[in-house]
C-alpha cells in the first residue's frame, strides 16, 4: 500500500507537456548549432572554392609539379682558325636521388665499395643536397671509368634512387697553351651568385654548377653559358618524380672564335722555354690579340672538377707566380723602350728636330748630380737616329728635361700608357704614367725636375703591362689610328653556324704628322740593322723594326759596377723588345717582357724574332729562343748617378 501510494504521489508531479518543451527547445538549439556549424562550413567551402580558387589551385599545382632544371650546353672557343681551344665531352656520372635514399650514408658508404669516392666527393654532394630539392639527381661522382661503370651496373639492383648518367664536361684540349687568354671555370660561389643576381640571371643559372673564374670564361660568362631548359615533372606525397608531362629543351650557349693564331701562340710559349715572363702580338690594322702569352701557365683542366689541395698549393705557392697574367697585370719599367715614344714627342711638340745633335761625354750633369750614360766615354755626337739605334741614356736626359714631366705625360697618354687599354679581359691594370699631378694625389709632393730625368729613360716611375707596351707601339704601327685590342672576333651559335663579326673600327687618331712617325719607323729599323737588335736579327729577309731595353729591378749602390753573375736572380735586369713587322706595311706588332732577362737584346729580341720569323716566313722550331751572348766585361758604366736617388740605366 506505501508503495502504491509512493507510486501515485510520483504520477501526480509529472508533467509532460513541459518535459516536451524542454526537448523541443533542446533540439532547437541543437539544431541552431548545427546548422550555424554547416554554415560556417558553407562559407568556408564557398570562400575557398570560389574566392581562392586560382590561388590555391596554383599552390596544388606547385606542389604536384615541379620544374627541374635542364643545365645547357656550354659555348665552344675557338682560334682565328677553327682550331677548338675549349669545347665540352660526355662523361658519366654517379647520382643519387636522396628521396629515394631511406638512409643516405648508409648508401654512400655501400656505393663506396663499388666506386672509388672520395671525401670530397662526400662534401660537395652534402652541399649541393643544401641547395636543391629532394627529387632532384645529385652527382656523388664525375667522370666514372669504364670499369666503374661496370661494376656498378652489375650491382645496381641493390642501389634504389642511384643510377649512371651522362653529363657534359669542360674541357682545354690544347693543355697550358693560351692558359691565361681562355681562364678556367670553377664551381658557382657566392661571390658569383651575387654577379648572377646583379646581371638579373638567376632564373637562368638553376641547376648550374659552374662559373667562368678567369680569363674569357669569366669575360663573356652570360654569353658563353647559354639558355637553362626546364623539365615539368610530377611528384607524389612524397616528393619523389612520377612522370614527366612536358620539356623545355635548352639552349646551347655562344661560340667565340678569336683573333688569336693558336700556332702563333705555341711558338710563342716554346720561345720562351723554361723562363718566365709575357708577350702580346696585335693586329696593327684591327686591335685584333694574335697572341698573348704569360710564362709560366697552368693547366685549366685541373679547375673543372674542383682543384685538389696539392695542385692548388704547388701552383698557389709557386716563385714563379703561374696563376698571374704577367701580359694584363705585370708592371713594369719600359726600359729603353719608351725612347721611340719620346723621340717623337718632341719632334711633335717641337722640342727637336731629326739633325738636332748633342755632344755625349758619356754622362748629364743636372743638379749637383751626374747622370751617366751606359756607354763607358759616351757616343760623341748623336742625333736621333743615333739615339734610337744605339740606345743613347745621355740624348734622352737631355730632352727629358727640356721637355718636362707633364709634356711627357701627356704625350704618352695619348698611347695608351697609364690607362687601360680596354681589351675584353677582366682585371686589366691600369700601370703608373708619372706626372706632377700624379706624384701630388699619390704621395701628396710635389714633382721635382731631376726625376723627370729618370721617367725620360724609361725608368724612375714608369710602370705599364706588357699589353700597354704592345698596344702603344701597335698604334705607333698604324700611324697614329687607335684602334681597342681585342681577342674576341666572331660570336656566334654553334647549333645553326651562324657567327657574327664583332666590331673593331678604329675608336681614335691621334694626328701625328706622317714625316716624324716615318723619322722614327726609320731609327727603329736601324736597331736591327746596326744597333743593339742587329745580332738577333742578323740575315733577316724582311724589314723589321724594332727596340731593345732592358729594365732596372733594384738600384745599385752609388758608383757600383753591374755585374749579372754577382746579382740573385730575382734582382737581375728585365728584359724588353718592342717590334713591328713588315716595317713598311706592319702586319704584326709586338712587345716581349722577359723577367730577370739581363739585356733585351740577347733574351728577348730572339723570342720575337722567332714569331716574327713563323709569322712572316711560315719557319718553325720547336726549340726555345737562344740567348744571344752579350759579354758582361764590355764597357759599362757605374749603374746610377753619383746618388742614389736619381739612377740611369744599363742598357743594350
Amino acid at each position: 500500500m506505501t508503495s502504491l501510494l509512493a507510486g501515485m504521489h510520483s504520477t501526480e508531479f509529472r508533467n509532460p507537456e513541459k518535459e516536451s518543451r524542454r526537448f523541443r527547445g533542446r533540439l532547437m538549439v541543437a539544431l541552431g548549432v548545427v546548422v550555424v556549424a554547416f554554415g560556417v562550413l558553407a562559407a568556408r567551402f564557398a570562400y575557398l572554392q570560389i574566392l581562392r580558387h586560382d590561388y590555391y589551385h596554383t599552390r596544388a599545382e606547385d606542389n604536384r609539379i615541379a620544374l627541374v632544371p635542364i643545365a645547357p650546353t656550354r659555348g665552344l672557343i675557338l682560334d682565328r682558325n677553327g682550331v677548338v681551344l675549349a669545347r665540352n665531352y660526355s662523361a658519366y656520372t654517379l647520382e643519387i636521388t636522396p628521396s629515394k635514399a631511406p638512409d643516405l650514408e648508409a648508401l654512400i658508404d655501400e656505393l663506396a665499395t663499388l666506386v672509388d669516392i672520395q671525401p670530397k666527393d662526400r662534401r660537395r654532394f652534402r652541399r649541393l643536397m643544401e641547395e636543391t630539392r629532394n627529387f632532384e639527381s645529385l652527382p656523388i661522382r664525375n667522370r666514372l671509368t669504364d670499369e666503374e661503370v661496370a661494376r656498378f651496373v652489375a650491382n645496381r639492383y641493390r642501389f634504389p634512387g642511384v643510377e649512371v648518367k651522362a653529363r657534359l664536361f669542360r674541357q682545354y684540349p690544347q693543355g697550358t697553351l693560351a692558359s691565361h687568354v681562355l681562364g678556367y671555370i670553377g664551381r658557382v660561389t657566392d661571390r658569383d651568385l651575387a654577379r648572377i643576381e646583379t646581371e638579373e640571371q638567376s632564373a637562368n643559372y638553376r641547376g648550374t654548377e659552374v662559373f667562368g673564374k678567369s680569363g674569357l670564361e669569366q669575360k663573356y660568362e652570360f654569353v658563353l653559358h647559354g639558355e637553362t631548359g626546364y623539365e615539368e615533372v610530377e611528384v607524389d606525397a612524397g616528393g619523389r618524380a612520377a612522370r614527366s608531362l612536358a620539356r623545355s629543351p635548352a639552349r646551347q650557349g655562344t661560340d667565340l672564335v678569336l683573333t688569336l693564331d693558336l700556332k702563333l701562340q705555341e711558338v710563342a710559349e716554346k720561345a720562351f722555354g723554361e723562363r718566365r715572363g709575357a708577350l702580346v702580338a696585335i693586329d696593327p690594322g684591327s686591335g685584333g690579340i694574335l697572341a698573348m702569352v704569360s710564362m709560366p701557365g697552368f693547366d685549366p683542366n685541373l679547375f673543372v672538377d674542383g682543384i685538389d689541395p696539392a695542385s692548388w698549393d704547388a701552383l698557389n705557392n709557386s716563385p714563379d707566380r703561374p696563376m698571374i697574367n704577367r701580359a694584363l697585370n705585370g708592371a713594369y719599367p719600359p726600359g729603353s723602350t719608351f725612347k721611340p715614344f719620346m723621340a717623337l714627342g718632341a719632334l711633335e711638340q717641337g722640342k727637336r728636330t731629326p739633325q738636332q745633335a748633342i755632344s755625349d761625354p758619356g754622362f748629364f750633369w743636372f743638379g749637383g748630380h751626374k747622370f751617366r750614360d751606359d756607354k763607358v766615354g759616351g757616343h760623341g755626337l748623336v742625333d736621333m737616329y743615333a739615339s734610337i739605334v744605339h740606345s743613347c741614356d745621355t740624348y734622352y736626359y737631355t730632352l727629358g728635361h727640356d721637355m718636362g714631366i707633364d709634356n711627357i705625360a701627356r704625350f704618352m697618354a695619348q698611347f695608351g700608357f697609364g690607362s687601360p687599354t680596354g681589351v675584353d679581359l677582366e682585371g686589366e691594370s691600369r700601370g703608373v704614367l708619372p706626372s706632377s699631378a700624379w706624384k701630388l694625389k699619390r704621395f701628396r709632393q710635389k714633382w721635382y725636375a731631376g726625376e723627370t730625368i729618370s721617367v725620360a729613360i724609361g725608368q724612375g716611375y714608369n710602370a705599364y703591362t706588357p699589353m700597354q707596351l704592345a698596344h702603344a707601339v701597335a698604334t705607333l704601327a698604324s700611324g697614329g689610328v687607335v684602334y681597342r685590342p681585342h681577342l674576341v672576333q666572331q660570336v656566334g651559335s654553334g647549333r645553326d653556324g651562324e657567327r657574327v663579326a664583332v666590331k673593331s673600327g678604329p675608336a681614335r687618331s691621334i694626328g701625328l704628322d706622317a714625316r716624324n712617325v716615318e723619322v722614327i719607323r726609320r731609327a727603329m729599323v736601324g736597331v736591327n740593322k746596326e744597333g743593339t737588335g742587329a745580332r738577333a736579327f742578323a740575315g733577316v729577309p724582311y724589314s723589321v723594326a724594332g727596340k731593345t731595353g732592358t729594365a732596372q729591378v733594384v738600384a745599385m749602390k752609388q758608383n757600383e759596377k753591374y755585374v749579372e753573375s754577382r746579382v740573385r736572380q730575382e734582382h737581375r735586369d728585365h728584359a724588353l723588345y718592342i717590334a713591328f713587322a713588315p716595317a713598311e706595311a706592319p702586319r704584326i706588332a709586338l712587345a716581349v717582357l722577359v723577367e730577370n732577362g739581363g739585356f733585351g737584346a740577347r733574351s728577348a729580341a730572339p723570342i720575337a724574332r722567332q714569331m716574327l720569323d713563323y709569322y712572316l716566313l711560315g719557319k718553325l722550331t720547336d726549340a726555345p729562343a737562344r740567348e744571344i751572348r752579350v759579354p758582361e766585361d764590355e764597357p759599362v758604366a757605374p749603374r746610377g748617378a753619383d746618388n742614389d736617388e736619381a739612377p740611369g740605366v744599363r742598357d743594350d
